[in-house]
């Protein structure tokens, strides 16, 4: 029996393929590179990162294309979201520099683990079977297991570290329980075309199935930090050092909702008012106790991380719409939830410096005696994050709840707009503290030109897409309308 390999297969992956080679390339210079040299790796990763993105741009477009048996797919979805997944690594990359100089953690284990774990979430995007989709979260996670861990001198680092490794592999078992039953279900098939068929076909009466369904619903709630799966969150986003936590709470949650389309759309769509309950309890949960312990915070890592939950469930209510206007409404919310979680942490990491890390609430008095521009950045950030019209929050929010109402869940489109109004008053809180009181340090803030500029690219797409989402919402109604 011979076996013939077709090498046009490999130019979907090329994406895949420039993370890949860029991940050792780091890995292997750093070998050379002396203390003073490190930066280095830096430029090394945005060069690459930049590459990526002009290669993913190249290799995209066109016909979906299913290569290596059905077990990998190119199509419009996985083109958008690996592109904004390496614009916000990007991002994270260029914002932790200062911080990871300042605390003599500028080493190359950072990029590698950093590089791979942005393989992870591209690879998630693009499975098209169960064991490739597991591949890709887990090549993710133990990425983001170290690196939470990176900081060898920071015990709330260490402890934070544990309690996402042991929660995390709890919902990765859940997971993958799932998925074994639903490969029991289907017959021994891990192709989301054929459990696609058998959900259709043997919709509720397979027991098994729907076992398997609720534990994927599982798994996929620890990975998003949905409510009642939240418990690693507010500990990790507060415990990892600044750059990790900024590089956890934004471009993964991109990576998440492709976990979601992929296993619930793709895969077991035909069980959707199954799984529609069980996302409203999730989106009800998330969104009520996210917004409201988010106010009793004086962290402002924590207040942030209660806030990703809440996010959490407005992403979830676009997905239980359904419909191709749900999907679309919440891809354009996960994208823009990223962009904002990049900025806030991206502020944080401009307030610190070397011997002070910003955390709490108090750090951010007085921004705007310190620096008017960034306080307008902030606020902008804040705003988005809020809900508040011109900016492209407002704008996300609208199109979920839109969506909603369309399929007559207008009562869900209520409460989200009520814990929306909650939730406007732990974010104005900021806004009061930037403007209105004085600073605790008279420091001006300084940080490098790429800091600068990236954190002012980032709040005012945040306003540009506001006034101007057509072209991006545009694109994510293409992909399912």
């Amino acid at each position: 029996m011979s076996f013939t390999f077709d090498y046009t297969h490999l130019i979907p992956i090329f994406p895949e393929i420039t993370i890949l080679v860029l991940a050792s390339t780091v890995l292997v210079v750093d070998l050379y590179l002396k203390e003073e040299q490190k930066g280095i790796n830096h430029a090394i990763t945005l060069v690459g990162l930049l590459i990526a993105i002009g290669v993913t741009g190249l290799v995209g477009g066109g016909e979906r294309q299913v290569v290596f048996d059905g077990s990998y797919v190119r199509d419009a979805m996985s083109d958008l979201l690996k592109v904004l997944i390496f614009i916000v690594g990007l991002l994270a990359f260029v914002y932790a520099k200062d911080y990871l100089r300042d605390r003599k953690l500028l080493a190359g284990e950072y990029y590698v683990l950093g590089l791979f774990a942005v393989l992870g979430m591209s690879i998630m995007v693009s499975a098209n079977n169960l064991l490739v989709v597991y591949l890709g979260l887990e090549l993710l996670a133990l990425c983001l297991y170290a690196l939470v861990a990176f900081d060898r001198d920071s015990a709330a680092g260490a402890e934070a570290a544990m309690k996402y490794f042991v929660l995390g592999a709890l919902g990765s078992g859940m997971l993958l329980y799932g998925m074994s039953m639903i490969y029991g279900a289907t017959g021994g098939s891990i192709e989301l075309a054929a459990v696609a068929q058998a959900a259709t076909e043997q919709g509720t009466q397979n027991r098994v199935l729907v076992f398997g369904l609720v534990f994927l619903i599982i798994g996929i709630g620890f990975k998003f930090g949905a409510v009642p799966f939240h418990m690693w969150v507010p500990d990790v986003y507060e415990g990892a050092p600044t750059p990790v936590a900024l590089l956890l709470s934004s471009a993964p949650k991109i990576a998440a909702f492709a976990l979601a389309i992929r296993l619930l759309v793709d895969g077991l769509g035909g069980l959707h008012t199954d799984w529609q309950g069980m996302l409203i309890i999730l989106a009800l949960l998330s969104m009520g106790l996210g917004n409201l312990v988010a106010i009793a915070q004086s962290s402002l890592k924590r207040m942030l991380a209660y806030s990703t939950i809440s996010h959490v469930g407005f992403i979830f209510l676009g997905l239980l719409a359904g419909s191709g206007q749900g999907y679309a409404a919440a891809m354009f919310y996960a994208i823009v939830y990223a962009l904002m979680a990049a900025g806030a942490f991206g502020l944080l990491l401009l307030i610190s410096r070397e011997g002070f890390d910003a955390e709490n609430l108090e750090d951010l008095k007085g921004l705007n005696q310190r620096d008017s521009w960034y306080a307008a950045m902030m606020a902008l950030i804040v705003f988005s994050m809020a809900g508040v019209p011109p900016t492209v929050g407002f704008i996300a929010k609208l199109l979920v709840l839109e969506s909603i109402v369309r399929v007559d869940l207008w009562w869900l489109a209520l409460i989200g707009v009520f814990f929306s109004i909650i939730g406007a008053f732990y974010y104005l809180r900021v806004i009061k503290l930037m403007y209105f009181d004085q600073p605790l340090v008279e420091e001006p803030l300084t940080a490098g030109i790429g800091t600068r500029v990236a954190l002012s690219v980032n709040g005012l797409s945040l306003l540009v897409l506001g006034i101007f989402p057509a072209v991006l919402l545009s694109i994510c109604q293409g992909v399912f309308l």
